[in-house]
């Protein structure tokens, strides 16, 4: 098997990491031999604001914590910086979460040519804002998680129509990728199921 790459992007709440992780189990058992790259840029930011006496990671726990979008740099250094000092050409690559907005996704673009990769999957997990909150305040009460109070998450609606939706529809079009939309208001096992078929796994 040749390296692959997959992208998986959506509403918060949507499933992104639960598949991403399946996923990443699934290329583990067809090809025990190749690592996988996990780059997940929210979690990234979790462990960037931890920084203490870091001017940048201040500001960034106070948007993260509203449930906004960071600038688009900030992924990018976050994403980049992982790529570049862990990716060798033999990895299997999983994004989760990433890109957020149409510059970054510009920007990720053509980091596919310069390593030389494969055309990679876009999957979007599609399920609509009520079922996103529902999830979302499910484990806001479960993990004490602030970025899941209600009014992140109204923030977040908003952020993903302004922001999330274009980056969809370029995707969609965009030649250099395979695109792939997935009915996310299913149960956890379909949903996979479905993923693996279609990536061919």
């Amino acid at each position: 098997m040749t390296p692959h790459t997959f992208i998986f992007i959506g509403r918060y709440g949507s499933g992104k990491g639960t598949q991403a992780k399946l996923l990443i189990e699934a290329l583990k058992k067809s090809d025990p031999d190749r690592k996988v790259l996990y780059i997940e840029t929210g979690a990234g930011f979790r462990k960037f604001v931890e920084k203490k006496g870091n001017y940048t990671a201040d500001l960034t726990k106070k948007v993260v914590d509203s449930g906004g979008l960071m600038p688009e740099f900030m992924p990018v250094y976050i994403w980049s910086n992982l790529l570049v000092e862990n990716y060798t050409c033999n990895e299997h690559l999983v994004f989760d979460g990433t890109p957020r907005k149409l510059l970054e996704a510009k920007i990720l673009d053509p980091v596919f040519s310069f390593y030389g990769m494969e055309k990679p999957w876009v999957v979007f997990l599609s399920v609509d804002h009520k079922e996103s909150s529902k999830r979302l305040s499910l484990r806001g009460a479960q993990l004490g998680r602030v970025d899941d109070s209600k009014e992140a998450i109204e923030k977040r609606k908003k952020a993903f129509e302004e922001d999330v939706d274009p980056v969809i529809e370029w995707y969609r079009t965009n030649p250099n990728i395979h695109f792939l939309e997935i009915d996310g208001d299913r149960s956890v096992g379909e949903i996979y199921a479905d993923i693996v078929k279609k990536v061919g796994l």
